[in-house]
């Protein structure tokens, strides 16, 4: 019975008290019933109520504060992680790009090793053949004054010419 008697206390309160209830529940302000001829018992009931409905609210913001604060927090592991797949996608490219450069430095160096042996070796050749056309000149000089020696010879023996007349010279004259 004593159950009964509350529930329809509370269901007057209820109906006066609901626009109250909900625009002081938006506002998060308690508000007081006036003063009636019913005992205390009623509104502290209605107190109550209030007081539930207001911890109900706070519960109610602080989990969606929780589930936006965790969303978040994904978001921000989700973009971590991305970030750090793009980081060690960028390491990747960057240390195949330090490879290539790498081996096309020591195919380079090679093409230069091999490039200075070609020139040395031609140089080498050049000096070679530059000794020996100076010798083949030294050995022409030596020959035609030789085969000089040996025409005057001829001429001065043999024909019996003088060795200062040249053949060319006597034509002149």
């Amino acid at each position: 019975m004593a159950q009964v008697n509350s529930n329809v206390r509370r269901a007057s309160f209820d109906s006066l008290g609901d626009a109250r209830s909900r625009a002081a529940s938006a506002a998060n302000v308690l508000t007081f019933p006036p003063q009636s001829a019913h005992d205390g018992s009623a509104t502290a009931i209605d107190l109550i109520y209030q007081a539930a409905e207001m911890f109900t609210g706070i519960e109610s913001r602080a989990r969606d504060i929780e589930a936006n604060a965790r969303a978040m927090c994904q978001s921000a592991v989700d973009k971590l992680v991305d970030a750090e797949r793009r980081v060690q996608t960028a390491e990747r490219a960057r240390r195949d790009v330090i490879a290539d450069v790498d081996r096309r430095l020591q195919e380079v160096a090679l093409a230069l090793s091999d490039a200075q042996a070609r020139v040395y070796a031609a140089d080498a050749r050049a000096a070679a053949a530059e000794k020996r056309a100076t010798a083949a000149e030294a050995e022409a000089q030596t020959a035609r004054r030789l085969l000089t020696q040996v025409e005057d010879a001829i001429r001065s023996r043999l024909l019996g010419e003088d060795i200062d007349v040249h053949p060319l010279r006597r034509a002149r004259a």
